[in-house]
């Protein structure tokens, strides 16, 4: 359904440090590096056929996350969840909501996590059981 993500940053090099170790759980290599016409700089993660992008915002204003919204990214089982959570952690981001684990809603069981990253986007890592 989405061809990318793209997300703001205050510091891109802390962003790639943070998005490195986080997207390496998920087996996303080392991003593409661009700068575009006007000089700021970007990061494309590309993996599974999906792009997730950082880049310094274009217009000259600080970045701002999104008040509700939520990144979801696939992860292949529990044990994943709980290392995205953790890495996350490791490299500057925030814990947030319930600690990462089995929730049951109306969409079905799923295993979840929630942090910030150093920017404040909210992230979630999510696996549906079969």
């Amino acid at each position: 359904m989405f061809s990318h993500i793209m997300i703001g940053s205050n510091d891109i090099e802390r962003s790639k440090r943070f998005y490195d170790a986080v997207l390496g759980v998920l087996g996303a290599s080392e991003p593409f590096r661009n700068q575009n016409a006007t000089g700021q700089t970007r990061l494309f993660y590309r993996h599974d056929g999906g792009s997730f992008c950082i880049s310094e915002p274009i217009n000259g204003e600080s970045a701002t996350f999104a008040n509700g919204g939520t990144i979801g990214f696939k992860c292949a089982s529990a044990e994943q969840v709980k290392q995205f959570h953790d890495t996350a952690v490791a490299h500057g981001g925030a814990s947030i909501e319930d600690p990462p684990g089995l929730r049951e809603s109306a969409l079905g069981a799923m295993h979840l996590a929630y942090v910030r990253d150093p920017d404040g986007n909210k992230l979630c890592a999510l696996f549906r059981p079969r």
